[in-house]
């Protein structure tokens, strides 16, 4: 369970990570940055930014989750390997794998498989995520991209954050989605109601995300999702504050009897090799459980 700190700033003009390591001693200035860009710190009620400078009177909250555990441990979980170089390797994640350790989730993770097969992981970068640039959510299928060594994982989160990675989903919403190519853009944060979840929110990050219709199937909508940004929960919730739930996920859509887990797939990946710049892409093809779950509505 997070801890809860309630702050009223009593400064004017001073920035909200330095304000709140001066607050929270425990919390180094990078250990604070990231609960800000993760959500985990609003300033009166909204998603905030590092560099907010502060006015006197502003109502903080910050919820520190707890602290995940802090050594990782290789462990014997298949992996399905779709192509691997000295640089990285691309895989093809299961529904309900964990991508990395956290709280609540220690082990039998992406992680611990990667370790098993690639011991020398271990020793580059953030030693709770190594090799990881970006994430797929537990319930999420499909392909998957890893790092095997620190300069591969810069080059390759470099490309994350400045949006040149391709990525697209495979996804059944329900209800008829129109028109049939569409941009959602809407700010995501955490939700002020539950931050566990997340939402559309004013002073949220940016967030875009495209989808074409794939077919109609009968009461539900078969999509391509081309998320441009990569915020947490970003599919899910977008599709979600349109209207358009995406089926089977307990959290942001709707129940449903033929799916014990979410219709999200990720069906492709495109970036370039660190090594020689070369653009490449990988597909994964829908799984037999979501096949099967399309069978059963038409």
């Amino acid at each position: 369970m997070d801890k809860v700190h309630s702050l009223i700033a009593g400064e004017r003009d001073v920035r909200l990570d330095k304000y709140v390591c001066q607050q929270l001693p425990e919390l180094s200035r990078s250990r604070a940055q990231r609960l800000i860009a993760d959500g985990h710190i609003a300033v009166n009620g909204r998603a905030a930014k590092p560099g907010l400078r502060l006015n006197i009177g502003d109502k903080l909250r910050v919820a520190i989750p707890p602290t995940p555990p802090e050594q990782l441990l290789p462990e014997d979980v298949p992996l399905n390997i779709i192509y691997e170089d000295d640089d990285l390797l691309v895989v093809n994640k299961p529904p309900g794998l964990t991508v990395h350790p956290a709280p609540g989730h220690p082990g039998h993770t992406l992680v611990n498989a990667l370790l098993a097969h690639f011991p020398h992981l271990a020793d580059i970068s953030d030693s709770l995520r190594p090799g990881i640039v970006h994430r797929l959510d537990k319930d999420t299928s499909g392909v998957m991209l890893v790092a095997k060594n620190s300069v591969a994982q810069a080059d390759l989160a470099e490309q994350f954050k400045t949006h040149s990675v391709t990525k697209a989903y495979m996804v059944l919403v329900k209800g008829h989605l129109t028109p049939e190519n569409g941009i959602i853009e809407a700010a995501i944060g955490r939700d002020p109601r539950n931050r566990k979840r997340m939402a559309v929110v004013a002073g949220g990050r940016e967030a875009r995300t495209e989808y074409q219709v794939v077919k109609y199937v009968g009461d539900y909508t078969f999509l391509e999702v081309r998320p441009q940004t990569g915020r947490t929960h970003q599919i899910r919730v977008h599709l979600s504050a349109i209207g358009f739930p995406v089926v089977g996920d307990k959290i942001y859509g709707v129940k449903s009897p033929f799916l014990s887990r979410q219709f999200l797939h990720a069906c492709r990946l495109g970036f370039s090799l660190p090594s020689t710049g070369e653009y490449i892409e990988f597909k994964s093809k829908l799984p037999e459980d979501l096949e099967q779950a399309l069978e059963d509505i038409a």
